[in-house]
């Protein structure tokens, strides 16, 4: 009888909404570089980095607020949060991953945001970022951002906008090269 009673509890439905995003929620090993993947499927690396520098402005600017549809900006803040968590992942398993370091001689065109050095190796980009912030500031930088973008506010925002912004676009720019260096080693392999 008591059994019945504690089983009857034991599986009562919750209808409870998460919002959270799922990441590391169950026992699944999670792939940096797959979690990437996904994330330049659903967003193009040009676009991800004039998102991410209007809402930057727009946040900045307390006089002006960006018009776009909120949906859209949490829908980008969730891809941001899920990209931060998978650059994290990257930067803890480095020795781990292969990423196809170019040799000295090989110079890029466009390194956008990049030194030489880290057009070499971009996993030095994700090791000085999170050296220098950690996954809980970059998410409130990112909800700080699309907040403060938002509306009109008598103040800006306290924290620094610069550093957070500089390294995400960083960022970006390492995780699109590494997938390229990746395609190119699977095509050259194949």
């Amino acid at each position: 009888m008591r059994r019945n009673v504690f089983l009857k509890y034991r599986f009562r439905k919750r209808n409870r909404t998460d919002f959270e995003t799922r990441f590391g929620a169950d026992s699944k090993k999670y792939s940096g570089v797959k979690l990437m993947e996904t994330f330049f499927r659903f967003n193009d690396l040009a676009g991800s980095k004039e998102k991410l520098n209007g809402l930057t402005h727009y946040a900045v600017k307390s006089d002006r607020w960006i018009k776009e549809d909120p949906s859209v900006l949490f829908q980008f803040h969730q891809a941001m949060r899920s990209f931060v968590r998978a650059g994290y992942l990257i930067s803890i398993r480095e020795k781990k991953q292969d990423f196809n370091i170019r040799p000295e001689n090989a110079v890029p065109w466009l390194p956008g945001l990049l030194s030489e050095k880290e057009y070499r190796n971009p996993l030095q980009v994700f090791k000085k970022a999170f050296k220098e912030y950690s996954v809980e500031e970059f998410d409130c930088f990112m909800s700080g951002v699309v907040y403060f973008s938002m509306g009109i506010y008598d103040r800006v925002p306290e924290s620094n906008m610069i550093g957070p912004y500089m390294h995400l676009t960083k960022m970006l720019d390492a995780a699109h090269l590494i997938l390229e260096r990746r395609v190119e080693k699977i095509l050259t392999t194949a």
